[in-house]
């Protein structure tokens, strides 16, 4: 039995780049009580700059923060290198048992920045998809009470779980390329993209249902900048996200925090307002949103990319959480 949730879902997004995993724990439980209904996890082994400066583990996270609040949560993970899939397919199972229906996964192909620390070889982006599959219908059928053996791209010896959710957690496709987004159509259980002009991410949104995903959900991690003034504001996109602004090719193949902070040496402030949505102005981040929800996305994660949180959570709690959720 596959999750069902069609509610309209305001999240806050728990960067562990960015913050400590105490810092995230307490966020997260400022957001729910702020009125955000929904929360999603970043899952690295190195910070995008050495500016952000932090990475912990996820999954250890995770089992607090959904015992800390009520909120259902995401993560995006990257299975068949760094992650074994029947791990992730056992780390899923146990959260989605001890807390039901509140937790899903996306997967994706992976960034060499996190996957490099096993010393293998870096596939071409064909290859990574092809394995990124086989991990999903490994981690299925694991999660269907199936024993596993499995040698391709991966290698799975008599793999079975013996502690497994009733309901298992939807298997969300990541997608940043409009040919990705295509691809994931045919066999996730939904999308997730991150936030782009309207008429790019309804190219987005096109290739989606074009390649079978029509009628799933989809879901938006929204990068934005929000502080008292504009300046700030872009100030603390820059500090923090100017080195995640790159096509996926870059980001996906570079090594270190170090190479990529490199990489961005160049970029301007204003190059920031290409890729992170910056106002100080809470109705213009409302307009923004909603136009994210015209385009049927029904789950929006909200990324305050610089570091004041608690600002950000208290200001869109009150003022863009309620206009969106009506």
């Amino acid at each position: 039995m596959k999750q069902q949730d069609s509610a309209l879902r305001i999240g806050y997004h728990a960067s562990h780049e960015q913050f400590k995993p105490s810092e995230l724990l307490k966020f997260v439980q400022q957001a729910e009580q702020a009125g955000f209904n929904a929360a999603m996890s970043s899952d690295h082994f190195a910070p995008w700059s050495l500016d952000q400066g932090e990475s912990g583990f996820a999954w250890s996270w995770l089992g607090a923060a959904m015992q800390a609040t009520k909120l259902p949560f995401g993560i995006v993970n990257a299975p068949g290198q760094r992650y074994h899939p029947a791990i992730i397919a056992q780390a899923a199972a146990t959260l989605a048992e001890m807390f039901p229906e509140r937790f899903w996964v996306a997967m994706g192909s992976g960034q060499y920045i996190n996957e490099q620390i096993t010393g293998e070889h870096w596939p071409v982006k064909q290859d990574r998809n092809n394995r990124l599959k086989e991990c999903v219908d490994i981690i299925r059928a694991l999660w269907d009470g199936e024993t596993v053996t499995h040698h391709g791209l991966v290698t799975v010896e008599e793999a079975k779980l013996y502690t497994r959710a009733k309901v298992a957690p939807n298997i969300i496709g990541a997608a940043i390329t409009e040919e990705t987004a295509e691809w994931v159509g045919g066999w996730a259980d939904g999308l997730i993209t991150v936030s782009k002009p309207p008429k790019e991410l309804k190219k987005m949104v096109d290739a989606f249902h074009r390649g079978g995903g029509e009628g799933k959900p989809m879901y938006l991690k929204v990068q934005l900048s929000y502080d008292k003034d504009e300046k700030k504001a872009l100030q603390g996109a820059h500090d923090q996200w100017r080195s995640n602004i790159f096509p996926s090719a870059v980001l996906s193949d570079l090594r270190t925090a170090k190479q990529l902070e490199q990489t961005a040496m160049f970029v301007r402030e204003e190059d920031l307002r290409e890729h992170v949505r910056i106002s100080s102005d809470p109705n213009q981040h409302v307009e923004w949103l909603q136009q994210d929800l015209d385009l049927g996305f029904s789950q929006l994660i909200l990324h305050n990319v610089n570091l004041e949180q608690e600002r950000f959570i208290e200001v869109f709690g009150d003022k863009v959480v309620p206009q969106l959720l009506g």
